[in-house]
């Protein structure tokens, strides 16, 4: 059983610890947060000696495993310091999205991960879903045919006034990260973005991606909008159908071309889907984790990796850069 410690104990730090906790194959032995109450309540809460310096727990309790749930500016600048004392430790680590806002920082946290030799992995809890995994396993088996076009949407209503990137950065990992998952690497960008009415920062933005394998596609995003209905929506098309996926475990149809027929899943008690809350894609993310360390595989073999994470990182920077300069950006 992995020995895991949890490193920010905000709601999103406690919901990896309750799934820790509860994970078959691991078991929860701290907790840390620089904030005393936070870190004491989770520490009783749950258990677990509670620590206000992730560099004490760790040499206190040589963790195998460590969850990285800080939050800092544009939800990653406080990633980076506790991540490399994890990796230093030779813990697995599993982080929370963006991997960081500063790509030469991620880039390090990235290479330190491989040099140790370590499993790196990032939340990128979208593409953890049994409809998202039957959409790629129709990708992968070419029941699509030669891939065309993604289109991507993803909007929340976020009223924070923060850099004037933090939309883009914060919530577009998923966003990206999903369209690598169906499409593979991304080449270029371009990128226009607008401000809502009382909004001083970036909260809405197109963007126009050209894929390494010729695949195009958009990707429309929004901190302006009330949740409600779907707050997702993924479709890729090939010469030989298309499917459409809302949210990430609501629905997924399948529509082949030249075709009346349809294939539709939904996400009922009637159909053979395990996910009926945005909060059941993090206890799935956690647990493939955990899986695979537990497996032995090897960190390259890690799904939704710190390389993931990187790769789509680089993706919006390249779009902050095409909104500053105006133009197409490739992506490095």
């Amino acid at each position: 059983m992995l020995r895991v410690c949890v490193i920010g104990m905000g709601p999103i730090g406690n919901l990896h610890a309750d799934i820790y906790a509860a994970c078959p194959q691991s078991g929860l032995v701290g907790v840390c947060d620089i904030i005393k109450e936070r870190a004491d309540d989770a520490g009783a809460r749950l258990g677990v000696p509670a620590f206000y310096d992730a560099q004490e727990m760790l040499d206190a309790l040589t963790p195998d495993l460590c969850g990285v749930t800080t939050g800092g500016v544009e939800y990653g600048g406080d990633h980076f310091e506790p991540t490399m004392q994890a990796i230093a430790a030779g813990c697995h680590v599993l982080g929370e999205k963006p991997i960081s806002n500063d790509i030469a920082q991620a880039e390090e946290m990235v290479r330190f991960a491989e040099q140790k030799g370590v499993c790196y992995g990032i939340n990128l809890n979208h593409r953890f879903t049994s409809l998202a995994r039957t959409a790629k396993q129709w990708v992968d088996e070419g029941r699509l045919g030669h891939l065309l076009f993604i289109n991507m949407a993803m909007w929340i209503k976020n009223p924070q006034e923060s850099s004037p990137w933090f939309h883009i950065k914060a919530l577009h990992p998923h966003s990206v990260d999903t369209m690598r998952y169906f499409c593979g690497d991304i080449a270029a960008v371009q990128c226009f973005a607008a401000k809502a009415p009382g909004r001083s920062i970036w909260s809405t933005a197109h963007f126009s991606l050209r894929f390494q394998n010729g695949v195009v596609g958009g990707l429309t995003g929004s901190y302006d909008i009330e949740r409600g209905h779907p707050m997702e929506r993924c479709e890729v098309a090939g010469t030989k159908g298309r499917f459409v996926l809302e949210d990430m475990f609501t629905e997924l149809t399948f529509y082949p071309a030249g075709a009346a027929e349809r294939t539709v899943i939904r996400n009922t008690p009637f159909g053979n889907v395990k996910e009926k809350t945005f909060f059941d894609t993090f206890q799935n993310r956690i647990r493939r984790f955990v899986e695979q360390v537990v497996s032995s595989d090897a960190p390259r073999q890690m799904e939704a990796s710190g390389a993931d994470g990187l790769a789509a990182q680089k993706v919006l920077a390249a779009a902050i850069q095409s909104i500053e300069t105006g133009t197409v950006v490739a992506v490095n």
